[in-house]
This record gives C-alpha cells, sequence and structure tokens, in this order.
C-alpha cells in the first residue's frame, strides 16, 4: 500500500485533476450559471498557466508533497493518530476534517493580514470565475499553504491515506465551487448544507469587502455556518454581482507575469 501510493500518488492526482477540469469546463458551455463578462481567451492561459507554475514550484522544491511527508512522519511516529490508537478509519475521517478545518482558519487569516493578502489578492483579482479560478493562486501562497499543511500533519499524524484523499477532494471541490455552472435552485439550497457550492462561493469574489470577507470554506460549508461567517447571497444578485477587486481590474492584469507581481505592487 505505501509503495504504490507513493508511485502512483501523482498519476492518480493528476488524472482526477484534468478529469474534474474537463467535466466542470464541459458543464460550464453547456449549462453556464451567469454570462461571462470577460472572454476565456483573455483569462485562461495565465490562468492554467500559474497552475502549472504552481506545480513545476512544489514539484522542484518539495517533490515528495503533503502524502510524502505525511510518509515520514508516520515512520517517526509523531503526531496524535501515530500516538494514541484508533482505528484506520477515524484517523482518515477526523483528519479530513482537521486539514478541512485548518484551510478555513488559514483562508481567513489571508484575508485579514495585510502582508498575506497581497499573495492571496492574485487569487480574487480575476475578472471572471470559472473553474480555472480554482487553479489561480500564487506559487508563494501555494508554498506557505504547504508549510501549514505540513505542520498540521506534524501535530495530528494525518494517515498519508487520509492526506492524499484530502488533497484529491481538495483539488475537486476548487474547481467545483470556482464553476460557472447552474444548479437548479431547489438543488443548490439542499447541496450548500453539505458542500460549498459555486453559487456559495461567488459571493466570496465579490468585489464588495463584506461579501469577499464571507464564505472561506472550500469543502465544507459547516465552518462558515458555525465561525457566523457565511452569507447567503451577494447584494446585487448572481447575475449583478461585480467580481474582483478594485485594483488590478485593466485588462492586461489578467497576462500571467503581472499576475505573477501582483504581491510585490505598491497597491
Amino acid at each position: 500500500m505505501t509503495s504504490a501510493l507513493l508511485k502512483y500518488e501523482p498519476v492518480i492526482r493528476l488524472s482526477c485533476y484534468f478529469g474534474v477540469l474537463a467535466l466542470f469546463a464541459g458543464g460550464e458551455l453547456l449549462f453556464p450559471r451567469r454570462a461571462h463578462t470577460v472572454q476565456r481567451r483573455s483569462r485562461w492561459p495565465a490562468n492554467i498557466g500559474v497552475a502549472i507554475v504552481d506545480s513545476v514550484v512544489v514539484r522542484l522544491l518539495i517533490p515528495a508533497g503533503a502524502v510524502g511527508f505525511a510518509f515520514w512522519i508516520q515512520s517517526h511516529r509523531w503526531g496524535l493518530f501515530n500516538v494514541v490508537p484508533v482505528p484506520r478509519w477515524i484517523a482518515v475521517i477526523a483528519s479530513g476534517l482537521a486539514l478541512d478545518l485548518v484551510i478555513y482558519v488559514q483562508h481567513w487569516v489571508f484575508h485579514y493580514q495585510p502582508i498575506l493578502w497581497r499573495l492571496h489578492r492574485m487569487h480574487h483579482a480575476d475578472l471572471d470565475v470559472d473553474v480555472t479560478t480554482g487553479a489561480r493562486f500564487h506559487p508563494v501562497e501555494i508554498l506557505l499553504s504547504l508549510a501549514i499543511k505540513f505542520g498540521e500533519i506534524t501535530a495530528i499524524g494525518a494517515p498519508p491515506l487520509g492526506v492524499f484523499l484530502f488533497e484529491v477532494l481538495l483539488n475537486a471541490t476548487s474547481m467545483f465551487n470556482h464553476s460557472n455552472i447552474f444548479i437548479p435552485p431547489r438543488l443548490e439550497r439542499v447541496l450548500r448544507w453539505m458542500v460549498v457550492t459555486p453559487d456559495m462561493h461567488r459571493v466570496h469574489h465579490s468585489i464588495l469587502r463584506p461579501e469577499t470577507n464571507s464564505n472561506f470554506g472550500f469543502n465544507l460549508p459547516i465552518w462558515d455556518r458555525l465561525f457566523r461567517t457565511y452569507r447567503a447571497q451577494p447584494a446585487a444578485g448572481h447575475d449583478g454581482i461585480t467580481l474582483g477587486i478594485e485594483q488590478f481590474r485593466d485588462a492586461k492584469e489578467l497576462r500571467l507575469f503581472r499576475m505573477l507581481l501582483q504581491p510585490f505592487r505598491r497597491y
């Protein structure tokens, strides 16, 4: 199991990534939720380009990734679940919930800490939101996120299988909740009790700061409801909402090189 997971983990993750990307990209073409305000050809090259940059940076600097790190922690028997005997399935589920909670808290902090917001705002500077926005993160933010994840894996002794499943799920849900797919309202109202839906997360990409600072969850909506950061709908409605941030609204800011420089710009 150990050798197989280590060997095939990159292949499985890449297959899932491109499969989910194709699924939701196709869904956006067939069943769009709202009309695009910026054409895909202006946004997709840089959004996909920064995802490639992120992958290359991580593979060069941390080739084993979070799953490999979890195996290393397990081999040293560090962390809660490597000390306290619990059934494996409990450790896997509990680790997934803990990792998701930390992602929520991390996301909240990146919005309210000015230096971290400079990194995260590149994600919010997209002038529209669709499946590719779910992969649009600055490489420095990706590395910081991995460092935080490594700290949590060390503390709780997250089993490698739990980390692997969480990573696959996080990639899939990030693309899902950023996608521009129409979901029938009655179904969407039920779904948003179980998973962060596109309508729920779109509020988070509003140009209005009170709306931007809401709906921080990626996988589970329970954290926003529990910590009172949940906002059901944008004030202007989903057809009238303005997406992005006040800075970087010129179309030239959608170029990859300028996106990578955004955290270091003076405004």
